[in-house]
């Protein structure tokens, strides 16, 4: 079996989109996975599939939380060892250890990420590593001014976590089996 995670974009962000975690599970469970299990209220979901395809489980659970909530958020999926390798490729990371300040982008299919051009100004930062785009917004990402201008311009479609997500997820990737 394959331990994954799935982030789904928008979910519990407002009244719209409220999702029981209860139920998310079940729907998941539902959807053919095993070892399902969440974190905070915000759609992450770790599960076991039998395959290693991600596309094919984001395309599952797409439809199936469509079908099952009315509503079709967004779904990214990457495997434990995907999470690691972004959990491994932060390049912010020298600058503090705070987990306020690193926000990854995880962005959907397998195309390798680019940084939008979008004005970046110190302290602030911005790097695109794999498929996800890393930010550095040490005043947090409710005053940032690069998060303003990214999700102005439309910003990448994708789902953001901030680094205590990540790096609680990969632990609990590690305990799932």
């Amino acid at each position: 079996m394959t331990v994954m995670v799935a982030l789904l974009r928008g979910v519990n962000v407002g009244g719209a989109t409220r999702v029981p975690m209860a139920d998310l599970r079940r729907v998941v469970t539902d959807a053919g996975y095993g070892a399902v299990r969440t974190y905070v209220n915000s759609g992450n979901v770790l599960l076991t599939a039998g395959g290693t395809d991600t596309e094919e489980v984001a395309a599952v659970l797409r439809a199936a939380f469509a079908e099952a909530f009315d509503l079709g958020p967004d779904v990214v999926v990457r495997t434990r060892q995907e999470l690691h390798a972004v959990v491994g490729a932060n390049p912010f990371l020298d600058r503090d250890d705070d987990p306020t300040h690193h926000h990854v982008v995880f962005l959907p299919g397998t195309q390798v990420a680019r940084v939008p051009e979008v004005e970046v100004t110190g302290p602030e930062d911005l790097a695109a590593v794999g498929r996800e785009l890393y930010l550095y917004l040490p005043h947090g990402i409710g005053r940032s001014e690069l998060a303003a201008r990214l999700s102005r311009r439309g910003g990448p479609r994708g789902t953001a976590r901030n680094w205590r997500t990540v790096t609680t997820l990969a632990r609990m990737a590690d305990e799932t089996s």
